[in-house]
């Protein structure tokens, strides 16, 4: 008799700000051994290459890694414990920092994973050029979104975008409209790139507003969890046509109470088989 085919698996893929992969390889360690994703996409993680700590990623079964390091700030890398094909690594607005990085699945889904820049204090483009650039970074985004029409539909965006676009998004909406992350120039630039490609907020899919959701609380706060003035800076869509293979999500907040911890949370999204 032929051989049955293996039944097809739900894909659980996690994002992550690491903010820095070798000063937190234990709580990495710690997070890989209770969640265990079929797909690791980080941001922030200030490496170069050549200098990777991939021994912890081999242990926990991720034999296919796409990395694009910078030593200080910036990085951003996939690892996949099924193949992944490098689909592109775009730079962004005029620079060559390492925000952005595709990887192509078996079944010809494509995982971008982008790294935003947070936009410095001052929310000016004319008197803040980080803002400037964060704002140019996200037209381009846009425009690169609206072309992703015709070029097949299987498409899922992470990544810390540094943005919370909704009011639910902040612990108070009305305290950080001035604020860099959530001004109205922010939020509906951000709106207007999930617009582009009808993209759907895989979180919020499953929490939707007016809930409050938050993925990021400052270092500065000293009782962080008590206070809660948190924002949702890290984001999962998906493509229309995945909408409906969207099986769980989750923010792993425990991640942030660990010792020596990223301010952001990993989020966590689980697809049915197709």
């Amino acid at each position: 008799m032929p051989s049955k085919k293996p039944a097809a698996r739900p894909l659980t893929l996690a994002t992550w700000n690491i903010n820095s992969v070798r000063a937190r390889l234990n709580l990495m360690d710690e997070f890989l051994r209770q969640y265990a994703p079929d797909i690791l996409c980080l941001q922030e993680t200030k490496v170069r290459d050549d200098e990777f700590p991939h021994e912890l990623f081999i242990e926990h079964g991720y034999g296919h890694r796409l990395i694009r390091g910078q030593p200080g700030y910036n990085g951003v890398a996939i690892f996949g414990k099924l193949p992944l094909e490098l689909a592109d690594a775009r730079s962004l607005a005029g620079r060559d920092d390492k925000r952005h990085l595709a990887a192509r699945l078996p079944d010809g889904t494509v995982i971008h994973n982008y790294y935003v820049p947070a936009g410095g204090d001052i929310p000016d483009p004319v008197k803040n050029d980080k803002f400037a650039h964060k704002l140019s970074v996200l037209a381009e985004m846009t425009a690169w979104s609206k072309a992703l029409k015709g070029k097949g539909q299987k498409h899922i965006l992470v990544g810390d975008l540094n943005i919370a676009p909704l009011e639910s998004d902040v612990w108070s909406h009305k305290q950080l409209l001035d604020v860099v992350s959530h001004t109205p120039v922010e939020t509906e630039g951000l709106l207007a790139l999930q617009a582009s490609h009808k993209w759907v907020d895989a979180v919020r899919h499953f929490t939707p507003a007016p809930e409050k959701l938050y993925s990021w609380w400052s270092y500065r706060s000293p009782d962080w969890a008590a206070a809660n003035k948190g924002r949702r800076l890290d984001h999962v869509w998906v493509s229309a046509d995945l909408a409906g293979r969207l099986k769980a999500a989750e923010v792993a907040k425990a991640m942030r109470a660990k010792d020596k911890a990223s301010d952001h949370a990993p989020i966590l999204v689980t697809l049915a088989p197709a």
